[in-house]
């Protein structure tokens, strides 16, 4: 392996990079109570959901998660300084799904339910920059189910109320070109490697061949 990597003078290099403007971390939690019957493919009229348990999963919507509604200056005054921040109103939408557990084993699973909220956030995030958030938690359960009547593709829940919880990470970026004084990097060394010899299996040489 070599050791000694060919020296280099530093030099000045420009890349792209993504400044961030301002970088918070926040929780929300909010609760849904979707009314009326829900779509559950092959559930009839027939099943028996008595003892049945109920869990439910969320996931970001996959178009659209995060929708910028406005953007707006606010004057804020810090540490004795107005400073001018932004605050954003944010609709975040993700997908829900429920399971219905029977007692004999056997899951139901719901079709997809569209889920939205809004929130105010306020950081430094003027006009251009995007703003990025993501989840570093996204978790949901179950709070009430009230009874449960099975229908066509379909259950009515008589009290659903599902809470979800969110920890977020939120970035206010901009893409930018900096130029700092930095080396190439330089590839390390190949790893040596050599073919093993040939080998033979064990003998057997205590019963054979007969040395008497």
């Amino acid at each position: 392996m070599q050791e000694n990597m060919p020296s280099q003078a530093p030099e000045l290099i420009c890349i792209n990079v993504d400044k961030v403007y301002d970088w918070i971390v926040k929780e929300m939690s909010f609760d849904i109570s979707p009314a009326g019957s829900m779509s559950f493919p092959g559930v009839t009229a027939a099943t028996d959901l008595t003892g049945a348990t109920v869990k439910c999963n969320v996931t970001p919507a996959s178009t659209n998660p995060i929708v910028i509604l406005n953007r707006e200056n606010r004057a804020f005054t810090i540490d004795g300084a107005t400073v001018c921040l932004q605050q954003l109103n944010v609709q975040k939408n993700f997908v829900l799904t429920l399971t219905v557990c029977l007692p004999n084993g056997a899951t139901l699973t719901s079709a997809n339910i569209p889920v939205s909220r809004c929130e105010q956030i306020t950081l430094c995030a003027p006009k251009g920059t995007d703003v990025e958030i993501t989840y570093t938690d996204l978790d949901c359960f179950v709070c009430t189910t009230g009874t449960l009547t099975a229908g066509t593709d379909t259950i009515t829940f008589s009290a659903l109320t599902i809470t979800v919880a969110v920890c977020q990470s939120i970035q206010s970026t901009f893409p930018v070109t900096v130029e700092f004084l930095a080396t190439y990097c330089e590839p390390r060394a190949d790893l040596p490697f050599a073919c093993p010899g040939a080998a033979r299996p064990q003998q057997c040489s205590v019963i054979f061949p007969n040395g008497g």
